[in-house]
């Protein structure tokens, strides 16, 4: 069973967010939040596997609220997913930089919601691939002047490097597979190991490496 946490200013929108996890034999809302404070508290709280995160929020926004989740060590496993209006908003992407697995907008259909939720819980891929990379691109340049240091991949290897090129294109496994005539195990071997020595937890995190040490460009891309 999926546990899923809804945190949104909305209270109309929390509930059907709530309703439709509740549709869902395999998922189960664990609790709501109105504000960025009210989400941590309830991460705390219900341990949930996937917390949907709205991005604009009073008391605490949704990247602050992002942070706090992801960087307490004992709420590991935890992913978040971004909620959002806008489908260029500079706070998704931060979002992303802060270890979010991913972003939707709110006016996805219901059966791809709940689609996506199952998706970030596997930690498989990462969401609406196109969307989030035209996003991540076109903050990667805007944040060029702040970014973190370029991540060092001296220990990546050359097909790693291609892995990780084609992950943040947007290409499922298969497709990678399929691009570089390998099996879909050994890509998934490729992923774990890109994971572990990268130090991340999911793609979403795979993609912003691959902008910010410049092997991936908004050309490129």
């Amino acid at each position: 069973m999926i546990r899923v946490a809804i945190a949104d200013d909305q209270p109309l929108l929390r509930a059907t967010l709530t309703m439709l996890v509740g549709t869902a034999a395999d998922l189960v809302a664990v609790g709501e939040a109105g504000t960025g404070a009210q989400a941590v508290e309830l991460a705390a709280r219900t341990r949930p596997d996937v917390v949907l995160m709205d991005v604009r929020m009073p008391d605490m926004d949704g990247l602050e609220a992002t942070r706090h989740i992801l960087s307490d060590p004992s709420w590991a496993g935890a992913r978040v997913v971004i909620l959002t209006t806008f489908d260029l908003d500079e706070y998704v992407y931060a979002a992303l930089r802060a270890g979010a697995s991913g972003f939707l907008l709110k006016d996805i259909p219901p059966a791809d919601l709940l689609a996506a939720i199952r998706v970030v819980a596997s930690g498989e891929a990462l969401l609406a691939p196109t969307v989030t990379r035209r996003l991540i691109s076109e903050f990667t340049r805007r944040a060029a002047a702040d970014a973190l240091s370029a991540r060092e991949l001296t220990a990546v290897t050359g097909r790693e490097r291609e892995v990780l090129t084609l992950v943040a294109r947007g290409l499922t496994n298969p497709q990678i597979a399929a691009h570089l005539r390998l099996s879909i195990s050994t890509v998934k071997t490729h992923v774990r190991s890109l994971l572990s020595k990268l130090d991340v937890h999911d793609r979403a995190q795979l993609v912003i490496i691959a902008y910010e040490s410049g092997l991936v460009s908004a050309a490129k891309a």
